[in-house]
């Protein structure tokens, strides 16, 4: 779903108002925290931590490469 929504000055800063349907349908509150990443198509503004999916992506490869050593430790 694509809207449109108007930038704002606030201080030194330009903000954005996110509609209330999409807050509630992602399930964002005033105060939560949200990510920017920069995209070579754009800005992707998102609530899941980069830095997470990158951890989860080192746990796949490692839990995949030591899948039998991991199984005998979990006995």
């Amino acid at each position: 779903m694509i809207k449109k929504v108007a930038m704002r000055r606030a201080g030194g800063s330009v903000t954005v108002t996110i509609p209330k349907d999409m807050a509630d349908r992602y399930q964002m509150a005033a105060g939560d925290e949200a990510f920017i990443v920069e995209t070579d198509r754009g800005i992707l503004l998102t609530t899941l931590d980069p830095a997470f999916e990158t951890a989860m992506a080192v746990y796949e490869r490692a839990s995949e490469q030591y899948r039998n050593a991991l199984r005998e430790l979990a006995r």
